[in-house]
């Protein structure tokens, strides 16, 4: 009879999030800046549209982009917007900025400039 392999973990602490869950943390965020900074539902799907169905306005819509970007500390541009429709796509966007700003940071190790 074999030995039993030892258990792995599915991600060790130090490890970045992955992009599902910095989808799931960003959705939250949403639902969160909704309710607390918009007085919007807190049910928030992740297909519903941000103007359609929640009746965002353009205000609104940059409230909603400078929470998440102060609490992904990530950049979201006008050129972002374009492509963004549902609350999903807006989760799905933060959470590929956010991997994309872990892994800047990752390739710079903390190094500093010349100076």
């Amino acid at each position: 009879m074999p030995p039993p392999s030892p258990a792995v973990p599915a991600s060790s602490p130090d490890a970045p999030p992955s992009e599902d869950e910095l989808r799931r943390q960003a959705l939250e965020a949403i639902r969160r800046l909704l309710v607390e900074e918009l007085a919007v539902v807190p049910s928030v799907e992740p297909g519903q549209s941000l103007v359609g169905d929640l009746h965002l306005d353009s205000m609104e819509l940059i409230t909603l982009a400078v929470g998440l970007e102060d609490r992904f500390r990530v950049k979201l541009s006008e050129a972002d917007a374009a492509g963004v429709t549902t609350a999903g796509d807006l989760a799905g966007l933060v959470a590929r900025r956010a991997l994309e700003a872990s892994a800047e940071k990752g390739e710079n190790g903390g190094r500093r400039g010349p100076g």
